[in-house]
């Protein structure tokens, strides 16, 4: 009998602050299900999925609706939990030459927006995606693809 070992996947979470498309929220579920995400937490007025866009992830990855950003990354930090955020910022790392430590929760932000200042504040790190075309950003559910299978992957 040949045993096939199991991989453990490191323990990632997802912070979706804000963000007002529906068809994003389930674009992100549906990456998230591939990707292995342990959780995702809906903050701000981030709706919650629908089926008719997350296609059924919303059955698979487990959710809770907060509407308070703070308390959640609190509650994260408790469990030492790193926080991280996508965000093109002063101080941001490229994405490719970030080393995660897991367990890590990785927040998006408004679609247009994006992260405040003050949530930046809270995160441990923040990590960018850079943009070689004219364009300064990516669709927020396609950033949180190359994010998430880039962190798995390290």
């Amino acid at each position: 009998i040949c045993a096939i070992p199991i991989t453990l996947l490191p323990e990632i979470y997802l912070i979706l602050h804000n963000i007002r498309s529906l068809y994003n929220v389930g674009a992100i579920f549906r990456t998230a299900d591939a990707a292995g995400v342990s959780k995702i937490f809906l903050t701000g007025y981030t709706p919650l999925p629908a089926a008719k866009t997350a296609l059924g992830a919303e059955k698979y990855v487990a959710y809770e609706k907060k509407r308070d950003l703070g308390s959640v990354v609190k509650l994260l930090r408790g469990n030492k939990v790193r926080v991280i955020a996508l965000e093109q910022a002063r101080g941001a790392i490229d994405y490719q030459k970030f080393k995660p430590k897991f367990p890590l929760a990785l927040i998006l932000g408004n679609e247009v927006r994006g992260l405040s200042k003050a949530i930046l504040k809270k995160c441990d790190k923040i990590i960018y995606i850079p943009m070689r075309g004219k364009k300064e950003s990516l669709n927020v559910s396609v950033a949180a693809g190359i994010a998430l299978f880039s962190l798995i992957r390290n």
